[in-house]
């Protein structure tokens, strides 16, 4: 009887130690946390700009050898213009017109009428027209020196270019066109005015004067 006690006894504590092992939930051992990433990533380096070109450099160009001709020309209806054009494109010297800083008009040039500017400064010795704006000779050699004629002379406005220019060292080739008229001594009375340089004897050409002519001029010049 005792016997059955004891071991009704040791059943009881057995049962009682499972329950407590099965009941019991072992503790759930948290990892440690890994280290968060960086909230935001270091900045991407940004692409080096590629280098700018260096321009290559060239050797300044030589300068161009300056034509030593030049070409002046007064013209009021386009004629003697014409001509001068066609020398200064034989010889490669440049153009530059002569122009009046009060433009003569159609009525300025009536000839029929003795009272019209032309015909008033053609009679009166000392007129001088002024000119618009200079003209440089720096570097000039032969000048070609064009203008019409004017009741048998060169235009006043042709002294007043040659009394305010030195010529020194300078061959001036006077040429004109004209209705009919010569080109007389007004080379050689221009040059008294300037004074100074060389001053060639005017050669008169007609409106449709042919290249071949005036290269031979030309040549004849040189």
């Amino acid at each position: 009887m005792k016997m059955n006690k004891t071991i009704a006894l040791f059943l009881i504590f057995t049962l009682a130690m499972v329950s407590a092992g099965c009941g019991s939930t072992p503790a759930q051992t948290t990892p440690a946390p890994t280290q968060a990433a960086e909230a935001t990533q270091a900045p991407t380096a940004a692409p080096e700009a590629a280098p700018a070109q260096t321009a290559i450099e060239e050797a300044p160009a030589e300068p161009a050898q300056g034509n030593t001709s030049l070409v002046v020309v007064f013209s009021c209806t386009g004629t003697t213009k014409g001509v001068a054009e066609k020398i200064a494109a034989l010889t490669g010297a440049e153009l530059v017109d002569l122009v009046p800083a009060q433009p003569y008009t159609a009525e300025d040039l009536n000839y029929n009428d003795r009272s019209t500017r032309a015909t008033v400064e053609q009679n009166t010795p000392d007129a001088r027209p002024e000119i618009a704006s200079d003209i440089s000779l720096d570097g000039v050699t032969t000048l070609y020196l064009g203008y019409p004629i004017w009741w048998g002379q060169a235009p006043r406005i042709m002294s007043t270019f040659v009394e305010s220019h030195d010529f020194t060292g300078i061959t001036v080739v006077p040429f004109c066109t004209s209705g009919g008229s010569g080109a007389g001594r007004t080379g050689e009375i221009l040059g008294e005015q300037a004074g100074t340089g060389t001053f060639l004897t005017a050669t008169r050409f007609s409106s449709g004067v042919s290249d071949n002519d005036l290269q031979s001029w030309i040549d004849s010049h040189k």
